[in-house]
């Protein structure tokens, strides 16, 4: 029983699945019964409600709305690489001379930083790189048997159907065959039956028949 649905197929044990026009006709009740078919409740309420914009940020978002817009994509700004002097007008101005000598350092520390990270990277980062393949490896060495665990499981449950309609099978053609017997043995038996009450019917005709015949001989 699968919920209130009596599953009665054997499909590793029916026949006349290749018989032409089985096919075609299992597929029609298929759309048939999906064409009818209204589910009577929610198959996703015990999932939480989704929250698809959990992971959008205000960048995401924004070009995302820039996508939709099919506006271009901005150029990479290069300003704060530049170092520009003081405009014509502050070119005696100490307080601007000092906002560019302010960026300047600014800019310098920035490619120190820069310098730094890449000397890091030139000692540590193939290492790092080896350890994260050797972490990678490992994941998929545990899905890998995680996986030829399903599949073991899934030809287990796959051999487990086999054997129990093979046996259900062959207990269902033994029935039927006992069946058979039964039901030619009541018609040999009903048959019989018949022709006995036919032969006695036949006896009780002769008899009455020889009775209404004694008078008239005695006499």
């Amino acid at each position: 029983m699968a919920g209130e649905v009596v599953v009665d197929a054997l499909p590793y044990f029916d026949q006349g699945y290749d018989d032409p026009g089985v096919k075609e006709a299992a597929i029609a009740l298929v759309e048939e019964e999906t064409r009818r078919y209204r589910p009577t409740k929610n198959y996703l309420d015990y999932l939480p409600i989704p929250i698809y914009h959990a992971f959008e940020t205000e960048i995401i978002k924004n070009e995302m709305e820039r996508v939709q817009a099919r506006l271009p994509m901005e150029m990479m700004s290069m300003k704060r690489y530049e170092l520009p002097v003081p405009p014509a007008g502050k070119m005696t101005d100490v307080t601007a001379w000092q906002e560019c000598v302010d960026n300047s350092q600014a800019q310098l520390e920035h490619q120190s930083l820069r310098i730094l990270n890449l000397e890091l990277m030139s000692e540590y980062g193939a290492s790092a790189w080896r350890s994260y393949n050797t972490v990678l490896t490992s994941m998929i060495d545990q899905a890998q048997k995680h996986l030829q665990e399903l599949r073991k499981k899934i030809q287990e449950i796959n051999w487990q159907r086999k054997t129990e309609q093979t046996q259900s099978g062959e207990k269902l053609r033994d029935l039927e065959t006992s069946w058979v017997g039964l039901v030619s043995k009541n018609y040999e038996i009903e048959r019989a039956c018949a022709e006995i009450e036919k032969e006695i019917a036949d006896e009780e005709q002769k008899q009455a028949r020889k009775g209404r015949k004694r008078p008239h001989d005695d006499s």
